[in-house]
C-alpha cells in the first residue's frame, strides 16, 4: 500500500527546474532511498512534501490527503516529520525540552488553561514529561534529558533530533543524509537504529543519503534523481548496476565501461 505518492511533481526557482515532473511511490512501512549527485532536487522535494515550499504543477499526497498548499504545522499533524542535513536542534534547550517542543503539536492546553493552572493542564503536562523521557530511553538517552543540546556529542545530537521527530508521532519519517559527519562506527549505529524504527514502531521511512554503504545495507526501494528527474528506480541491487546511475555520478566513460 502506498503511504505517499507524488505525481508529476514540479518546483522550478526562476528558470532553475529543481524538480522536473516527478513521479514517487513510497510503501507502507518500508525504507525508501532518493539518492543522486549534489543538485538533484533531493531536499528540494523533502521541502515540498514538508510543506516549506509549494510545487507549481503536480501532487503529492498522504494516503488519499492532499499536501499541496499545506503549512507544515498542518503537514506535521497529518504524520509527517523530518529531520535534517544540518541538525536544527535548539542548543540552548535541554534535550527534554527539545523533545516536548515536538510534542507541542498534540497537546490540547490552551492560554487561559495554563494561566489558571488548570489540573487537566496539569495532568497533560506530567504526561508530556513521561512521554518525552520514554523517546529519549528509546533513542539510547536516558539520563541525559537535563543535558544542554549543544553540550550533547554530534551522533547523540542527531539521536536527540529524530526524538524529536518522533515526538510528533509520525507515519512517515524523513531523514536527510542522517549518517552526514559520522565515523564508521556511528554510522552502523544509525543504521541498525534506522531499522529498529521501522521494525519496532512500524514508521515508513524516506532518507536521503549519500553515503552508498548506508543506502545499500538498508534500504528496500532506491529512487535516483539527476537534474531533478528520476532516471532510476528499483532494489539496491538494481540501482548499482544500473548504467544510468554510474554516468550520472561518475561520467559517461564510466558507464561505457560497466556495460
Amino acid at each position: 500500500m502506498a503511504l505517499l505518492t507524488a505525481r508529476r511533481t514540479t518546483k522550478r526557482f526562476g528558470g532553475l527546474v529543481a524538480v522536473d515532473e516527478l513521479d514517487l511511490v513510497i510503501k507502507e512501512k518500508s525504507i525508501h532511498s532518493v539518492i543522486g549527485p549534489n543538485g538533484a532536487g533531493k531536499t528540494t522535494f523533502f521541502n515540498c512534501v514538508t510543506g516549506f515550499y509549494r510545487p507549481e504543477e503536480g501532487e503529492i499526497l498522504l494516503g488519499d490527503h492532499s499536501l499541496v498548499g499545506l503549512m507544515p504545522d498542518q503537514i506535521v499533524r497529518l504524520g509527517i516529520a523530518r529531520t535534517y542535513q544540518n541538525i536544527r536542534l535548539f542548543p540552548v534547550l535541554t534535550a527534554i525540552e527539545n523533545v516536548l517542543v515536538g510534542l507541542h503539536c498534540h497537546l490540547k492546553a490552551n492560554y487561559f488553561g495554563i494561566v489558571a493552572n488548570l489540573p487537566s493542564v496539569r495532568k497533560e503536562e506530567k504526561g508530556a514529561s513521561e512521554e518525552a523521557l520514554r523517546l529519549l530511553k528509546f533513542v539510547n538517552l536516558a539520563g541525559k534529558g537535563d543535558l544542554f543540546a549543544k553540550n550533547l556529542p554530534y551522533g547523540e545530537q542527531r539521536r536527540l533530533e529524530i526524538a524529536r521527530a518522533l515526538a510528533t508521532k509520525p507515519k512517515l519519517l524523513l531523514l536527510d543524509e542522517p549518517t552526514a559527519g559520522m565515523n564508521p562506527s556511528e554510522t552502523q549505529e544509525m543504521m541498525d537504529f534506522i531499522r529498529h524504527l521501522r521494525d519496532e514502531l512500524g514508521i515508513t521511512i524516506l532518507l536521503i543519503e549519500h553515503q552508498m554503504r548506508v543506502v545499500m545495507g538498508i534500504s528496500e526501494t532506491v529512487s535516483v534523481l539527476d537534474y531533478g528527474k528520476k532516471i532510476a528506480e528499483g532494489t539496491p541491487e538494481e540501482i548499482k548496476k544500473n548504467p544510468k546511475v554510474i554516468e550520472a555520478y561518475l561520467g559517461k566513460g564510466s558507464a561505457a565501461e560497466a556495460n
